[in-house]
């Protein structure tokens, strides 16, 4: 697990002691991506320039640090991340009489591309990663990531440079990086709190999309090409999906079971193999419990597991966690945490994510991280179980509530609409105390009344501001066309799955864990897991009004279901009522008519209407209010 930059400067005016130091600028500013060390290496003949910083997991000697140069030194690569099954491709190799100096994945990733070519070598590796690779001899400068996103790349153009990083903070770092905030993009983040690839909060700016790559031809490139254009797919994820429904499955169900847990037993044992100390996440939820569940089972130690608590009634799930821990004999460490040290971590935010980025659930996932780095510098994660097999709420709501609409009639629709939205939802909390937000989720299934199509109800159970508070026109993003032959929930689920897993969910795993130089690894995300999945009917996954049924069975094989059956509660943190109380002060400096319009950008009004209604207890209106403030907060620091 590393942190990689770079560029290609088509600047003649500059020296290569000049580009050397610029390269360093870039790879300082990401220093905790990979605290073990780090490297630049220049091209003899071209401003082609690699930056690495290392964090030390396979091979810590100094035959795994990168840049690193092929063996007939054609290709030179910095990467990020880790090739799982590099031990089976080391053995292809050496077979063929390919002779290695270290036990690093990257060697055997370069010997892979001399031996087969790109393309071959990347149907071969299974990981984690995200990389630049330069072919000296065709001067062709590539990049790729990996299969459904967990590492981040984000490529762009400043001044005459074609400019890489791990994090934009890096680009920042390049002195002809010229940052200016792309509207449709801040447009996408207001509805729905991330930024999915390939879009960038910056103009000329894009981050690289999961399963693809891009292959430049420096000679004949030109400056400021829009890259999103070049970028092509060499894994084809709604093909699988498609694929897999379309084929008859005849096998019995013990044989499914049985199937699913040999495949992620295998894929957690690839993901515990370190030269460093490993341990896991534990949420106490199904999907970090059947990790955990199958880390315990293939070693004769017991596992490091890490939970954090919140001293808070309602959001403390560290006591379910216990008694799985306990159950399964894991060495459970648990740090129960009050208000201030998570208030602590909100200023952060910005530097950590260098995105808007309001997902609440970076601030727990950041502090369970910093918990376990004290001892270990790998830790096993459950993510990934509620895009593969149907975890989400929405998977079973927005069925349901097509199904229910399907019975009004056309004409009812709208006027039985606006008698709903017409009472505040603050209102409907009050005649309904005994249901959660009920006046907020009233309100969104009155608007979904009023739609048709499937791709417009789950855009609207995703956003979570339906009309974004700009001052300037927008259009929604249009979701990609999937197969036919698929549920509504399957839609639902493979939308995740390309959307909000890696926008959402990976990327506060990934900056969470690496702002504390810890490397996190999820085997539910290995892409035979992704294909298995998908061959198996969806009876497998969401049954009798639940979720993750498949998950469910091969967990219950190693912990009582009386310690995992129990409604789903998520990794969450009273924001709401720190936004009232000790959060107050801060929101209201955001949230100030100044701050709101320096920039023309916000509609003052409209943000201030919706943080007084709030403040004033009439209705919940967290999510919308955290996204804006997340979008105020990285304004403030970067811009």
């Amino acid at each position: 697990m590393c942190g990689i930059t770079g560029f290609y400067s088509l600047d003649s005016d500059k020296s290569r002691a000049e580009l050397h130091v610029l390269c360093q600028k870039m790879t300082s500013a990401i220093v905790h991506r990979g605290p073990d060390g780090g490297d630049i290496w220049q091209d003899p003949d071209h401003k082609i320039v690699f930056g690495h910083r290392r964090l030390s997991i396979i091979d810590l000697s100094p035959l795994g640090a990168q840049p690193m140069s092929s063996h007939s030194g054609r290709y030179v690569i910095t990467y990020n991340g880790e090739f799982y099954n590099y031990p089976a491709l080391q053995r292809e190799l050496e077979a063929l009489g390919i002779v290695f100096k270290g036990r690093s994945d990257t060697e055997i990733f370069l010997a892979a591309i001399e031996q087969w070519g790109l393309n071959r070598a990347l149907q071969k590796i299974n990981g984690m990663f995200a990389f630049a690779l330069w072919d000296r001899q065709l001067k062709q400068l590539h990049f790729a990531r990996d299969r459904l996103g967990k590492k981040p790349l984000y490529i762009g153009w400043a001044g005459q440079s074609l400019i890489f990083g791990s994090e934009l903070k890096a680009l920042r770092a390049y002195p002809d990086f010229k940052p200016e905030i792309d509207q449709a993009a801040l447009a996408q983040y207001l509805q729905r709190g991330w930024l999915n690839a390939p879009h960038c909060i910056y103009k000329n700016v894009w981050m690289l999309k999961p399963a693809h790559r891009i292959t430049l031809n420096i000679e004949n490139q030109i400056s400021g090409a829009p890259l999103d254009q070049l970028m092509e797919a060499y894994w084809h994820p709604l093909e699988i999906a498609g694929r897999g429904r379309s084929s008859a499955n005849i096998k019995s169900e013990k044989q499914i079971l049985d199937e699913f847990e040999t495949l992620l037993e295998n894929c957690v044992s690839d993901r515990m193999v370190s030269d460093v100390p490993l341990g896991a996440f534990l949420s106490g939820g199904i999907d970090s419990s059947a990790v955990v569940a199958l880390m315990q089972k293939s070693t004769n130690r017991p596992v490091k597991t890490y939970t954090i608590g919140f001293d808070e009634s309602g959001f403390d799930e560290a006591v379910h966690a216990k008694k799985i821990a306990a159950h399964l004999g894991t060495d459970h460490h648990e740090y129960y945490l009050g208000a201030e040290q998570a208030l602590e971590i909100i200023p952060r935010l910005p530097d950590m994510f260098d995105e808007p980025f309001a997902d609440m659930s970076a601030i727990p996932t950041y502090l369970v991280s910093h918990f376990a780095r004290r001892d270990v510098t790998v830790a096993l994660s459950g993510d990934g179980g509620d895009e593969m097999l149907g975890g989400y709420a929405r998977h079973l709501r927005g069925p349901q509530l097509a199904r229910r609409m399907a019975v009004i009639p056309q004409g009812l629709r709208l006027p039985l609409a606006r008698a709903i939205q017409k009472i505040p939802t603050h209102i409907w909390d009050r005649l309904h105390p005994k249901y959660p937000q009920f006046g907020m989720r009233l309100h969104k299934a009155s608007k979904i009344f009023l739609l048709e199509k499937q791709s417009d109800i789950y855009t609207q159970l995703l956003n979570v501001i339906d009309t974004p508070p700009i001052m300037f026109p927008f259009k929604n993003d249009e979701l990609p066309d999937l197969p036919d032959n698929l549920d509504f929930a399957e839609r639902m689920m493979l939308w995740d799955t390309l959307g909000y897993l890696p926008g959402d969910v990976l990327t506060k795993v990934d900056r969470a864990s690496m702002a504390c130089s810890l490397e996190a690894r999820a085997p539910l995300l290995d892409p035979r897991i992704y294909e298995y999945a998908w061959s198996l009917p969806l009876q497998y996954k969401i049954r009798n009004g639940q979720g993750k049924w498949l998950l469910r069975q091969i967990l219950a094989r190693h912990v009582p279901r009386t310690l995992f059956e129990r409604p789903k509660q998520g990794f969450s943190i009273p924001i709401g009522e720190w936004l009232r109380g000790p959060l107050n002060d801060w929101a209201e400096t955001l949230f100030s008519e100044t701050a709101l319009s320096d920039d023309g950008l916000l509609n003052a009004s409209a943000v201030r209407s919706l943080w007084t209604a709030h403040k004033a207890g009439q209705g919940n209106h967290t999510q919308a209010l955290w996204t804006i403030l997340m979008f105020q907060s990285w304004k403030q620091r970067w811009m």
